[in-house]
């Protein structure tokens, strides 16, 4: 019998192999994205000491739908504001394991736009 793994479990692994390669210091933090069916949230990750400097959510913003492009942005926009008030031009984007496509690149587009770069 052949059990097939959940969309979920892929995506971890997938997640595991980008974390190998990537991290985040005080200068250059780790952008993080996790998005689930309804939300997306996003955080500024200091690796070396393993805290977060930063986050951000459709939740925290209290978005009427924070599962499409439009709450992606405005979570990549407000994220990339509480950067530039902590002094950070430059981070590391961990896509989370997703395809760099839809909600996740509309976040990352926007926190580009408001000043962020990688």
């Amino acid at each position: 019998m052949i059990v097939k793994e959940s969309k979920n479990v892929v995506r971890q692994r997938r997640h595991t192999r980008i974390r190998e390669r990537i991290s985040g210091t005080a200068e250059c933090p780790r952008l993080s994205v996790f998005r689930s069916n309804t939300q997306i949230y996003a955080q500024l990750i200091d690796d070396v000491k393993g805290v977060t400097v930063a986050s951000s959510s459709s939740v925290a913003l209290k978005l009427k739908n924070g599962g499409n492009a439009e709450g992606a942005a405005a979570v990549g926009k407000d994220i990339a504001e509480k950067a530039k008030k902590l002094k950070i031009k430059n981070v590391v984007f961990d896509r989370g394991g997703y395809l760099y496509h839809g909600r996740v690149a509309a976040l990352a587009d926007a926190a580009r736009e408001n000043g962020l770069e990688f």
